[in-house]
């Protein structure tokens, strides 16, 4: 039997913290079999932990006397704040000591508490954060980048492409992942400079490159993996999240309105319930950070304890699927000018089952 994967969890990071991110770190040592280091002020962290005694799952508190706000400046933080539980994590993965992060905390502070802590893959400039868009065939659609990168090089989205290769591979199990580059036409002519010389450079490589997709397609299914820079893909996240909570909310008004008179509340509710659990951040757990060495999952600061557990569990599987280093493979094979790489075989993981 395989050890368990140890995950550092930044506990003071979000907006629950420290009470949501215990209670999900409880519940992914026992239903994942994870060791969760939680890192935040001890005293804190053993009151929180009192009140879930006996706990269940491998547990252990590290202590981090300084806490990062939503409303430090990152780079101010990251230099005066040494002690921060997302600087203290970061370490305990570049230590060895955790297979990876996940915190709620200020995104800003993460990444960079991850790149300067946990350092680059060898061959990638700039990471990336990716996000799971879920489609209406009941798919995945992985997008990066959605806010690392604000303005990128066409050499950089062309890293984006192979990064969101590798995971989805590994993760969605798709055994040619289809590669799109996000334009405003399907015609390769379409979009500005940037994404006319990306686009040359994905015809060169070995991915399943699929040309330009446009916006719709993020939630279609017409592509595995979509590439853009920062500033489109963050915005892109952002729409895309408050529409789900319009719908949701126009949903729950239509449903009280009319078909829970009809059709009786229970049948109602559990469409809803199915209708939240595809659109719903917290089903996902988190958005990686592709590119450092090691898992950093990066949480909604809203998270609750649902989405800190699925975090983990991301944390977990991406861990064990490897990816980190086949990232590392692949693009020292995909991403050599005028080369002709060879693929590295899919090492899939069995996905960690959410619940």
């Amino acid at each position: 039997m395989s050890p368990p994967v140890t995950i550092a969890v930044d506990a003071m990071g979000g907006d629950g913290a420290p009470a949501v991110e215990v209670e999900g770190s409880l519940l992914a040592a026992e239903e994942f079999g994870a060791r969760i280091l939680l890192v935040g002020r001890q005293r804190a962290l053993r009151r929180e932990l009192s009140r879930h005694f006996p706990a269940k799952g491998q547990i252990e508190i590290v202590n981090a006397s300084d806490v990062v706000t939503m409303h430090d400046n990152p780079s101010v933080a990251l230099r005066s704040k040494k002690d921060s539980s997302i600087r203290v994590a970061a370490k305990l993965v570049h230590e060895g000591k955790a297979a990876g992060l996940v915190s709620a905390g200020n995104t800003g502070a993460v990444m960079a508490s991850a790149l300067q802590g946990m350092g680059r893959i060898p061959g990638v400039k700039r990471p990336a954060v990716a996000q799971v868009f879920p489609t209406g065939s009941g798919g995945r659609t992985l997008v990066l980048d959605v806010g690392a990168n604000v303005d990128c090089t066409a050499a950089m989205l062309a890293e984006f492409a192979v990064m969101g290769h590798v995971y989805a591979r590994v993760m969605f199990g798709c055994e040619r992942p289809r590669v799109g580059l996000l334009s405003i036409g399907e015609e390769d002519h379409k979009g500005n400079e940037l994404t006319r010389e990306t686009m040359a450079l994905l015809r060169k490589r070995t991915l399943n490159f699929v040309g330009n997709v446009e916006g719709r397609d993020l939630f279609s299914g017409n592509a595995d993996v979509v590439v853009c820079d920062g500033f489109v893909g963050n915005v892109a996240l952002k729409v895309s999240e408050g529409l789900v909570s319009t719908i949701k909310t126009m949903l729950i008004k239509s449903l009280e309105a009319t078909v829970m008179r009809q059709i009786g509340y229970g049948l109602a509710k559990g469409a809803f319930e199915e209708f939240q659990k595809r659109v719903d951040y917290e089903e996902y757990g988190g958005a990686p950070m592709l590119g450092v060495r090691g898992g950093a999952i990066i949480c909604h600061g809203r998270s609750t304890r649902q989405a800190i557990k699925n975090a983990v569990r991301v944390a977990i599987d991406f861990e064990t699927g490897g990816i980190m280093r086949q990232i590392e493979t692949t693009l020292e094979r995909n991403l050599e000018a005028g080369g002709e790489p060879r693929e590295t075989a899919a090492r899939p993981v069995t996905p960690t089952r959410p619940r």
